[in-house]
C-alpha cells in the first residue's frame, strides 16, 4: 500500500460522514480538483480501504426494536468447526453482526429482531440449533447511544 497523507484521511473521514457526496462536493471539501479527488478516491478503493457504500437504515423503522447481543461458547475447538459456525450464524438475516472473541465465550453476535418473542425463536430455532454451540449469554440493549460510528483514521500512514 502507498503512503497515505491528511488528504486521503480526510476524504476517508468524509465519506464516512456522507458515502453519497458528489465528487465535486467531496473534492471542494478536501481542496483538491475534482480530477485529482476522484483518483485518490479509486486508489483508496483499490487499496482495500473503502471496503464498500451501502445505505443504513433505521432499525426502529423497520420494526426491528430489540437489539441483542449474544455470547455463545462451543465445545469442540477447531478450525472447521469456527468455519461452520461462522457460516451458519452469517447466514442468519438477523445477526448484524459477528465477532470472534477471546474470554468466557467463543463468539459475540449482535441481532437484530422486533421483540423479544422474535429473539426467543432466533435463539431457539436458529442458533442453539447449530452444532457446537452450547451456551448462549444475551444482553439486552436499552438504548443505542452510538452506532457503526467513523473510524478514527488519523493512525493511518
Amino acid at each position: 500500500m502507498p503512503p497515505y497523507d491528511d488528504t486521503d484521511r480526510a476524504i476517508l473521514t468524509r465519506l464516512q460522514q456522507d458515502g453519497r457526496i458528489a465528487n465535486i462536493d467531496l473534492a471542494e471539501a478536501v481542496a483538491l480538483s475534482p480530477s485529482a479527488c476522484l483518483r485518490r478516491v479509486r486508489t483508496l478503493e483499490q487499496d482495500g480501504l473503502i471496503a464498500g457504500y451501502r445505505a443504513e437504515l433505521d432499525r426502529a423503522r423497520l420494526g426491528l426494536d430489540l437489539t441483542v447481543f449474544v455470547e455463545l461458547r462451543v465445545d469442540r475447538h477447531s478450525r472447521e468447526n469456527a468455519a461452520r459456525i461462522e457460516a451458519a450464524l452469517t447466514a442468519i438475516p438477523e445477526v448484524v453482526a459477528c465477532h470472534v472473541v477471546a474470554g468466557r465465550a467463543d463468539f459475540m453476535i449482535e441481532a437484530a429482531v422486533a421483540n423479544l418473542a422474535a429473539y426467543e425463536r432466533l435463539l431457539i430455532d436458529q442458533i442453539l440449533t447449530i452444532p457446537s454451540i452450547v451456551d448462549a449469554h444475551s444482553t439486552f440493549a436499552i438504548r443505542t447511544v452510538k452506532t457503526r460510528g467513523p473510524l478514527p483514521v488519523s493512525q493511518l500512514a
